[in-house]
């Protein structure tokens, strides 16, 4: 509300330049995220000159609060003229990402520009640009979605099971035309839903759990071994047993089935000889896995 209140004052005065809000928030709270107070004070003055003076702070800037007052600025009544901004400053994403979205998101073609931030942004930025497509549920976000959101990091237990339900993954992974990228991002969206609790849905809430296991399962014996393959088989044999997150899977016996054929994958010969070249060329994947108690119990390693 002090931001709110600043700007207010800012527009009544018709002399008043954008360079006079260059120092005007140091002292004062300013959220990251849409805020209904900044937003009001937007909308009740001269669009052109709130347009104006959001493009200047952001473009001029020279601190993170001045700049995320003229992104909120833009983000409340800014046009399509605005999106390249948007999306530049939205590559500083873990600060600007949360407004960045929500800007992209209510303008014409959000969609496309969503997927153009998604594909550059990692960490905490990635979360809310993710989390805007799946709110927008727009078809033309679901083969994105199906085989690249998963980055690997540990913030995207917040989106993947957004992620699968939004993309219909459960429809995907048992159709007739899978390409490998589903298939070994599957695996990486499952792997994240045994770790989620506490931030989205966990693997067992997925009410497409079940299936879409048994179909992961089912291209891997297809498709054969690869290092990341092996890395992603080995980690969910790990978090569907005893050791793995209680709150997130739940009581194990109903992971035993699956558990016991990914177990029985890695045991396999071409698929333990993957694996034991990997560490030898010192795959980094491969080496972590290693590292673990439970890496080191699997016949791959048993001699290493």
């Amino acid at each position: 509300m002090d931001a709110a209140s600043r700007l207010a004052a800012h527009f009544a005065q018709a002399s008043a330049s954008p360079s006079d809000l260059s120092d005007a928030f140091h002292d004062v709270y300013v959220p990251i995220h849409p805020n209904e107070h900044i937003t009001a004070a937007a909308e009740r003055a001269d669009r052109d000159r709130v347009l104006d003076t959001g493009r200047w702070l952001i473009r001029n800037g020279t601190d993170r609060c001045s700049v995320t007052v003229g992104l909120a600025l833009v983000a409340a009544v800014g046009t399509v003229d605005d999106i390249p901004l948007i999306q530049t400053i939205g590559l500083l994403s873990n600060r600007f990402g949360p407004l960045s979205a929500h800007a992209l998101e209510r303008l014409p073609g959000g969609t496309e520009n969503l997927l153009w931030l998604a594909d550059r942004v990692t960490g905490w930025g990635r979360v809310y640009v993710v989390e805007a497509l799946c709110r927008l549920d727009d078809p033309i976000a679901r083969p994105w979605l199906l085989r690249r959101a998963c980055d690997g990091d540990f913030l995207n237990g917040y989106f993947a099971g957004g992620v699968a339900q939004t993309a219909g993954l459960h429809e995907a992974i048992t159709g007739p035309c899978v390409d490998t990228e589903i298939i070994d991002h599957t695996g990486r969206l499952l792997l994240v839903m045994t770790y989620s609790q506490g931030m989205g849905m966990t693997l067992s809430c997925y009410p497409h759990a079940d299936a879409v296991l048994a179909a992961h399962l089912h291209h891997l014996e297809r498709l054969g071994p690869s290092p990341a393959r092996f890395c992603t088989a080995a980690w969910l044999a790990t978090s569907l047993g005893e050791h793995g997150d209680a709150g997130s899977i739940g009581p194990v016996e109903r992971w035993q089935p699956y558990r016991d054929s990914y177990l029985a994958l890695l045991d396999r010969d071409d698929w333990c000889k993957t694996a034991r070249n990997a560490l030898a060329a010192k795959d980094p994947e491969i080496v972590r896995l290693v590292e673990t108690a439970s890496g080191r119990q699997l016949r791959a390693f048993a001699e290493q």
